[in-house]
């Protein structure tokens, strides 16, 4: 039930040390005006229903299927939200939940713990977010990393992330670390939008190269255990970034990113780390990197896997495996580091639901921790495909009838 596809041994030594835990789920809730251009992302209809996908995804795993939902799913062009499955896993095996508001345009009818963060402006204008919010956000993201760990020595978190247009984003992220990413992320379209992504990209990461975005000064803002990197103009030693990781989040990334980064650093000193998602993830795990060998930050590599679903692995308008392989590629990610990558085998090929048989055709793929999820299932309680599909199915059912 679970291909792994980059760093096999370290990822087989990873699944037999956390075979038959029980991790606890953390998922940190964003957002960036980026997912609101016309086109850009599936995970929403309209612009208007993609404002509130985070508030609904979250009330929805919170709640699950009954509750009357301030904000409802989002209509879909086709197929249905990932946090079905989700939620299936985590109420089925009791599995903690906690929500963070990392940055969202309004708060989230659940309870959640709010980082002070705010919404990303579109990556294009290449000034995303304040550097203070930037290392705000970090800085929190190491204490509640430090958090989660401490209750969990000798188990894992999962830590899983609801940013619409977060793949455009992550692709800025990879590009800004010097990571050949172009034409490689996936999307929530059956067919990727490489090139309306491309030219986000380009235009942001110009606009940072002309306001000095990744370099300069530190600014003002603190991070807690974050000591300032060198100049990038002219680095210490061979290994100082050609950028500042946090000013390029400040210029073209989202909150969720740096808050995931912060977590995983911490939390990986103490426990297992899966990060939940395909490209963000790979995004991230960049992230932890740069940041950790920019601000001279420990943190436990081989603790952290990245763990998604098959049809993100496998996505043919993507190339996630080739992605997360030329993660080791550039220079400003610690050594070249690859993180084992994951894959859930869970199909939807005879599931009785036209909504879950378009994920088959390319549709939404994964979010909300949902690949990472059904590993969880697997490890923990040897869940096979019927056990999966059986106890998804299920929470649509409920959903379809609750208020008919």
């Amino acid at each position: 039930m679970i291909s792994i596809y980059t760093q096999k041994e370290q990822g087989e030594e990873w699944l037999r040390r956390y075979r038959g835990c029980l991790p606890v789920f953390a998922c940190v809730l964003g957002f960036t005006e980026t997912g609101l251009i016309p086109g850009i992302s599936a995970a929403g209809r309209t612009p208007e229903d993609r404002k509130y996908t985070a508030c609904a995804d979250a009330e929805f795993l919170y709640y699950g299927p009954e509750h009357k939902a301030q904000y409802p799913l989002p209509p879909l062009a086709a197929g249905a939200s990932p946090v079905l499955i989700s939620r299936a896993v985590f109420e089925s095996l009791k599995i903690p939940v906690h929500l963070f508001n990392a940055g969202l345009p309004q708060p989230p009818a659940v309870p959640v713990v709010d980082l002070g963060g705010t919404a990303a402006k579109c990556l294009s204008s290449g000034a995303a977010m304040e550097i203070t919010t930037v290392h705000h956000l970090f800085k929190q993201g190491l204490l509640w990393g430090e958090r989660l760990a401490a209750n969990n020595q000798h188990k894992y978190v999962i830590l899983g992330e609801c940013v619409v247009g977060g793949t455009t984003t992550a692709l800025a992220i990879l590009t800004g670390l010097g990571i050949d990413a172009a034409g490689k992320v996936n999307s929530s379209h059956p067919i990727c939008n490489h090139a309306q992504k491309w030219a986000l990209v380009q235009a942001g990461l110009e606009k940072m190269r002309r306001d000095g975005g990744a370099g300069g000064d530190e600014g003002d803002g603190e991070a807690g255990e974050v000591n300032s990197p060198s100049s990038p103009s002219s680095p210490s030693s061979s290994s100082s970034p050609l950028v500042d990781p946090l000013k390029l989040v400040a210029a073209v990334g989202d909150p969720m990113q740096v808050v995931v980064a912060g977590m995983a650093i911490a939390a990986s000193r103490s426990c297992g780390v899966m990060l939940a998602g395909g490209t963000q993830m790979l995004a991230v795990y960049a992230l932890i990197s740069a940041i950790a060998q920019a601000y001279a930050l420990s943190w436990q590599p081989e603790a952290v896997v990245v763990g998604t679903t098959r049809w993100v692995a496998e996505d043919p308008t993507g190339a996630t495996v080739d992605l997360a392989l030329n993660l080791g590629k550039a220079s400003l990610t610690q050594s070249g580091r690859i993180p084992p990558l994951f894959a859930t085998h869970l199909s939807f090929a005879d599931s009785r639901y036209p909504q879950l048989r378009a994920y088959e055709q390319g549709f939404v793929k994964e979010g909300m921790g949902a690949g990472a999820a059904c590993i969880a299932a697997h490890l923990s309680q040897n869940w096979q495909q019927n056990q999966l599909l059986a106890a998804i199915e299920a929470q649509l059912e409920r959903l379809s009838t609750a208020f008919h």
